[in-house]
């Protein structure tokens, strides 16, 4: 740090020798040639009327008065005239400093304000101008972020309004048919019955997700010693409704004896939401495949399926909360694009980490964990 402003420290100390030389200078000038040059004379009878006319002292006793105060104490006086001389030096010496702080101001106001420009300072503050500009950066990227997040919370209301819209739409037509058709067969009563109840179930989920997702800040971890290979079986086990629902075949390798430590629920979570994303987005009649083994730094599940292909831009950004792919997604396919938000908040508040991969035919999620002890 001391090297950053060694050209503000030369500058100060430059600062404070000239003015000093300066005044010693000017001090002994004056005296030289004011004092004891061309007002000699009138110095000299001025300071005798001021003894004889103030202080009541005859002639003699002025002339003894003057050479006793001045004449016999010239360095002292020189002293004087230097010392007030440096400090009007100093004065107009932190002028510079003071200004040098205006513009640290200045900086400041324009690096909050929002206005573009490059924070501009003079060489000696460098330094200050590189961390002020860091300052301003790290602002304007925090910014864009928050008005990025504002904006995917805006469109997460009018998504969730679209899609909260449609079931509630369905459930209220098909509930108005039962009630208002008394000659209704009990064939359609019952077939609108189901209808009406598969889309309020679907408006459950909906709603769930999203309460899920504003409530995972809050969430406390239940930690415990998990068999992560029974977990993963069962998982799959409970998947196989919906694999064959939409003709898809399930490829699992799991190794056995994978432990680890952390909420056996959440986790649990994790995978059935990468799984439910899968299965939505898999090609009919596609291969989803479940892998999961030991790594170096502790365990490794990857999750893919057949269909598809996310943009490789858009590999980062389906992790994030309130994002939404809109070109791959459609109000039949999955809840409210929180699935992997929530995914990806779990994984991490287990210590691990989770990433997309996409190669154009299959889709790859790769979720690391830390293995076996106490975190």
């Amino acid at each position: 740090m001391d090297m950053r402003y060694t050209r503000l420290k030369l500058k100060m100390l430059l600062l404070v020798v000239a003015g000093t030389l300066t005044a010693l200078a000017a001090a002994l000038f004056l005296w030289d040639q004011v004092v004891e040059g061309l007002l000699r004379v009138p110095f000299a009878q001025g300071a005798m009327w001021v003894a004889q006319h103030l202080f009541g002292m005859d002639e003699a006793a002025a002339v003894q008065f003057f050479q006793e105060v001045f004449r016999d104490h010239k360095g002292g006086w020189l002293a004087l005239l230097t010392i007030l001389l440096m400090l009007g030096a100093f004065y107009l010496a932190m002028g510079r400093f003071t200004h040098w702080l205006d513009q640290v101001g200045e900086a400041v106001h324009q690096m909050v304000g929002e206005t573009g420009e490059p924070v501009s300072l003079p060489k000696e503050l460098r330094p200050v101008e590189e961390d002020l500009r860091s300052i301003q950066q790290a602002l304007g990227q925090s910014r864009a972020r928050s008005r990025e997040v504002e904006q995917r919370r805006k469109d997460l209301v009018a998504f969730l309004a679209h899609d909260l819209k449609t079931p509630l739409t369905s459930v209220l037509g098909y509930l108005e048919l039962l009630h208002s058709g008394p000659e209704l067969s009990p064939e359609q009563r019952e077939k609108y019955t189901d209808i009406a109840l598969d889309k309020a179930r679907r408006l459950e989920g909906l709603i769930s997700e999203f309460f899920d997702i504003t409530r995972m800040d809050f969430a406390v971890l239940e930690r415990e010693e998990i068999q992560l290979s029974i977990l993963l079986e069962q998982i799959c086990d409970e998947f196989y409704p919906a694999f064959t629902e939409k003709g898809l075949t399930c490829r699992a390798s799991i190794a056995p004896r994978l432990l680890t430590w952390g909420d056996p629920d959440k986790l649990a979570r994790v995978f059935d939401n990468v799984l439910r994303n899968a299965v939505s987005y898999s090609a009919p009649g596609g291969e989803v495949a479940l892998e999961a083994r030991s790594a170096e730094d502790g365990l490794e599940v990857r999750i893919s399926n057949e269909g598809l292909e996310i943009p490789e831009q858009e590999l980062t950004n389906i992790f994030e909360k309130f994002y939404r792919l809109d070109q791959a997604r459609s109000t039949r396919t999955g809840g409210a694009g929180l699935g992997l938000a929530i995914a990806r908040e779990i994984v991490e508040r287990h210590g691990g980490t989770i990433r997309a991969e996409s190669d154009g035919r299959r889709t790859t999620f790769l979720i690391r964990l830390p293995g076996q002890g106490r975190p």
